[in-house]
This record gives C-alpha cells, structure tokens and sequence, in this order.
C-alpha cells in the first residue's frame, strides 16, 4: 500500500492537482481510487444530478471498506499501532492494537454480530464512551455490512429514541458506562429509557467498562465479554462482505432547522476515497507518526479522522477517552508528549478553553514532537490561532483550519501543511475536487475575489451526502433547492482579494456550539414542552470559550420565579436533547418581535443577544414595536 502517488508535495503540485481535478473530475478521482483494494472495478466513475438529487460514484463497483482500513496493511505493516488508546484516568495503563490485533478484534466483533442476529443492511445503533471498543464496532458493522448509526455518549434518552426509531435500527451496541473527567456516565441505563419508545430493537450488547451495576433484560440484552467467550476460536475469519460502491455505510445523525434531527447517509466507496485523501494530504501524514484526533467518535470528525481516514492511510492513530481539562489542562499536551504525538487535530473551543488557563499547565511540556497543528469544528478566531501556533507549535508548526460538515464526510476547504501559506482565521484554499461558489441572495455566483456571500458547491465530490434517511426530499430541501444545481452549505463565506475564503457562520437557523451544530427548533421544542413555557426563541451570541452561545427568550404562562424556572428549563433540555444544547442565558420576556402575519424577527433578537441595540434595523412594521424597547431593558 502506498499513497506517495497521490500526496501533493509542494504548492506547485497542490495547483496542478487543483487544474487536473476541474478539467477532468473523473479522471482524477479514478486514478487516485485504483490504488485500493477492490471486488470489481466500476462500469462508471460518476453519474450525478443535483436538481434530484442524485450521486453516484464508482458505479457497479464492489469492495469492503474493513479490507482497505486493515487486511491490505498486514504484509508491510501487521504489527505497526493501529490504535494507541489513552484512558480517561492516567493512572489507568494505556492499549495499543496493532493493524493485525485490530483485525482480530474486527472479525471476532463481526461474528457476535452475526450470532446475534444482524445482518447485511441492518441498522445498528451504538452508544459507547470512547474505548477501542467503540471503532472495533463500527468497524465490525462495516465487516459484515451492517449500517452503523453512533450516537454521541452525551446525548439524552429522547435524543436516542428519536434516531433509533428513525433509523428502525435492530440492534444497540452500548456499555455499562462512561468515564468523562470526574463524571461517571450511566450509559446503559440511558439507553433502556430509550428503548421505552422503540420496537424495532431486538437486541442490546453491552460492553463493560465502568462496572456499574445494571439492569440486564432477559432475551435482549447480552454482555459482549460473554458472547466473545463464545466464540470458537479455532474457527477461521469469516470474509469480509462484498459491498456495492453506493452501498450506506453509515448514518449519521446532525441537528437540523425543524427540531428533528436529519440521518446523513453516506456510502461506502466515495467516503472511503474521500477521506483518505484529505487525510494524507491536509496533514501530510508520513508513515509511522502518531496522530492524536481529540474529536469523539459520535461525531463526523471521529468517524473520518480517528477511524475510516487514518486507518485507510495505514496511519497510527490515537484515541482519547476523556476530556482536555482532566484531571487538569496539561492533559492534552501529557498526552502529546507521552507517545510522542506528531499531528494533533482539536477544536478552537478547546484551544481558547486551554488558553484561559493561563501557561501554568503548559511547564515541564516539551512538545518538541509535533510537526502539525490542526483544528476543526468552526473557524478559529485570530487570537486563539496566535496563541495555538506560538505556545504549542514553538512558532515552528504549520496549522491546518479545516472547514467542512457532517454532509461533505471530509475537508473541504483548508490549508496543506507545510505547503499552503497560512493566513490566520481563514480556510484558505479548496481541495482538488471541491469547486465553490460564493452566491448573493438572488442566486448569482459572485465572481472574482473581495466578494461575500452564502458558500456553495458546484460539483460533486466522492465524500459527500447521498440522502437523509428514509426522507431523500428533506435531503434536496435542504442541501439543493435554495440554489439550483448548487449544493448549499448553509454557511456564509467571504473571497478575499488572494482568493482565501474564509468562512462567517451559519446562514440559516443551526448554531454552532463547541464545533457542534445544534438547531434552534431543536432547542425551542425542548424548552416549550417545560410545563409554564407559552413560547420561546432560541439565537446564537458570541461566547469567549464556545465561539457560539445559546441564548433563549422566554414567554411563561404566568409570572414565575426566574431562578426556579430558569433551573427547570435546563433540566428539561438536557432530558429531551443533553447537556450540550443546554441555553447559556434565558431571559424571560412578554413578548416576542412578529411581524403581523406572525413571524418572530430572530435578525433583532440576535442583533440583542449580540448588544448591538442601535443597530437594530427598522422596527415600524412589527406588530408590537414596544416589545423591542422591554428586551432590550432585560438583556442579559
């Protein structure tokens, strides 16, 4: 296995690769898939339409992801660290898998699946704290062809049942358990609430990690260690199954603008394509290092830069179980130091967390190993680049701000490190295959450079979103009707006069907090079903450590204790959604800005939140004009 054939070396290259994937997509993308493992080649490398929409790449094609991630690895590099797991206490000894032990695990993983019942194109829910345990499931679905849906470890009960039931999944994979910091996080018996709502689950296998006592359901719920003792061992592996190119891989579940969370499905051969690409190019990987991503597995960036991106590469990748600040802020940089961490991929929230304290726990820290900086989830601001490039990476180390979405499966837009000339709060340059478009409200792409506008995309390419589950006109709503024969990224972006495009924010009703997006339906669902709630609006605001906070305004039944209900209100959102979309202020008001045919004006409540109280536009036309004077009195 090699990529040197396609790991962009000079700036020069990057230019010349960008001009070859515009003048023939198809072409380069073939040339770059024919060096992996395949059943069957393709009858077609892309047929698409956007107005559908309809993707597909590498038509008639049959491959399995798990053998370009493992199997072809094992004569050159069997017993290389595939996975370096770091627990969340650091007394606790670390695990290292190599590519032949990670397999082993796969394939062992794969058959409790198939005892168990699932089968080919069955969907498969896990909800596990982050342990090796985790990728080997999602790998082990992979194997035999299941469609994993992995849900974040802090999500609530309610947020679990309305994706399982969406997705019809057969079977959960969970543990007892969860370390994150000081908490202990009762997953299991999270996930037996949520299996009050579903009927479509037949069984449950729960790994133990925290052995916290829990409730075993008799016929459904197995423990994982068990149904491995099983297991015969002098059986051989079973193979990998064949999977057509456009086959689902996965479902991944992202926030939407109507309160009910959109299932992004991606498919097999694209992503698996599209990942390894970007990785090895945007970090510039070189066999042998450690990479450390600190995302979770239960979002995008854990799936495409712990799992299926780095193990394509035959790259040593790392995990981490707890959090940056645990048992205190030099964790992360212990951890760097520790097994000598060349490339660590985080996000700006992390960094301005780790930033407010100080350089006190940055002492005794060499991190002389580190040649790259990465950061994803959101744009990072100037001051927290400064701080990044200077504390950590010694003024020697280039970082790569990486822009991309759930929806795109990989990066889109970004620096290649070492190559591109960096500019600090800017993306910088597409990747070869990507063609954006910078559009004004009417629908006409913004030519040139000095231009802004709302950030789209005018070709396909092999990572991206082919449906939201069960709902393909929700997935053409969404991504292609605003501009047609666009795909629409919902964030606006702005061209600057050296073509670096630098990303602005969301466009539409989808915050971005800690790099996760969160919908403000979701958010006002959650706090309108507290018992004295009449309505809420929910906006985003500036946050020093969150880049984006939450702010809600509230309108109650009747005159409440603020502070009670305030608590209340929190309570319930962390039920129905987690303690993510929990609101960073609620004030609490009479009234909210509608216009007279009854929309509320979020541009004034966001102008409010942001304290731009003179700059609130013309307020003539609302119904109640006097509404806007009492907010504006009560801000917080």
């Amino acid at each position: 296995m090699s990529f040197s054939s396609y790991q962009l070396n000079s700036l020069e290259a990057y230019r010349k690769a960008y001009q070859e994937s515009l003048r023939d997509p198809e072409g380069f993308w073939a040339a770059i898939a024919s060096d992996f493992l395949w059943h069957q080649k393709w009858d077609q490398v892309l047929e698409w339409n956007f107005r559908e929409p309809k993707i597909q790449w590498f038509r008639g094609a049959k491959m399995n992801i798990t053998e370009n991630c493992l199997d072809r690895h094992l004569d050159t590099q069997g017993d290389q660290p595939a996975i370096i797991w770091e627990p969340n206490d650091p007394k606790e000894p670390h695990r290292t898998l190599s590519y032949r032990q990670l397999l082993e695990e796969v394939c062992r993983f794969a058959r409790v699946l198939g005892k168990n019942g699932v089968r080919k194109g069955d969907r498969v829910c896990i909800y596990m704290g982050m342990i090796p345990e985790l990728a080997i499931a999602v790998l082990a679905c992979a194997r035999i062809g299941a469609i994993h849906s992995v849900v974040f470890g802090g999500f609530s009960a309610q947020s679990i049942a309305d994706r399982i039931q969406d997705a019809s999944c057969s079977h959960v994979i969970t543990c007892d358990g969860a370390f994150r910091g000081a908490r202990d996080i009762p997953l299991k018996s999270v996930i037996d609430d949520a299996l009050t709502q579903c009927n479509t689950v037949k069984k449950v296998i729960v790994c133990r990690r925290t052995k916290t006592p829990v409730s075993m359901i008799q016929g459904r719920d197995v423990w994982l260690e068990d149904e491995l003792e099983k297991l015969d061992r002098s059986a051989s592996f079973p193979p990998a199954e064949s999977m057509d190119a456009e086959d689902p891989l996965f479902i991944l579940y992202t926030s939407g603008s109507t309160g009910k969370p959109k299932g992004v499905v991606h498919t097999c051969a694209g992503y698996m394509i599209y990942t390894n690409y970007t990785f090895v190019n945007v970090f510039q990987y070189k066999p042998g290092q450690v990479y450390f991503c600190t995302a979770d597995i239960g979002w995008v960036t854990g799936h495409s830069y712990i799992v299926y991106g780095p193990l394509s590469a035959g790259a040593t990748t790392l995990m981490f179980e707890g959090i940056p600040t645990f048992p205190d802020a030099g964790r992360l940089w212990e951890i760097v130091d520790k097994f000598r961490v060349d490339t660590i991929y985080t996000a700006p929230t992390a960094i301005r967390s780790l930033m407010a304290h100080g350089e006190a726990p940055l002492r005794n820290k060499d991190l002389g190993s580190l040649k790259v900086l990465g950061t994803v989830g959101e744009p990072i601001n100037e001051e927290a680049w400064q701080w990044y490039h200077e504390k950590i990476g010694k003024g020697k180390c280039p970082i790569v701000d990486t822009w991309w979405q759930t929806e795109t499966g990989g990066i889109m837009i970004s620096p290649i490190a070492g190559l591109t000339p960096e500019k600090p709060s800017f993306a910088t340059l597409p990747l070869p295959g990507i063609q954006p478009a910078i559009m004004d409200e009417k629908g006409k792409e913004l030519q040139g450079n000095g231009v802004s506008g709302n950030l789209c995309i005018k070709f396909p390419w092999p990572g991206m979103i082919r449906t939201t589950y069960g709902d393909h006109e929700r997935c053409r709503k969404n991504y292609f009707e605003a501009y047609p024969g666009y795909y629409f990224t919902g964030d606006g972006c702005l061209r600057d006069k050296d073509g670096y495009y630098r990303i602005t924010g969301r466009v539409d009703d989808v915050l971005n907090v800690s790099g996760h997006r969160i919908g403000t339906a979701e958010v006002e669902n959650a706090i309108n079903m507290h018992t004295d709630v009449v309505e809420s609006a929910v906006v985003g605001f500036p946050h020093p450590i969150k880049g984006q906070g939450i702010y809600a305004y509230v309108i109650c039944h009747h005159q409440v204790k603020e502070e009670m209900t305030r608590k209340n209100i929190l309570e319930t959102v962390t039920r129905v959604i987690g303690s993510i979309a929990k609101p960073d202020k609620i004030q609490f008001v009479s009234g909210l800005p509608k216009t007279r045919s009854g929309k509320i004006m979020r541009r004034i409540l966001r102008k409010i939140a942001e304290g731009e109280m003179n700059n609130l536009g013309d307020t003539t036309t609302l119904l109640d004009p006097s509404v806007v004077d009492e907010i504006k009195k009560g801000k917080l």
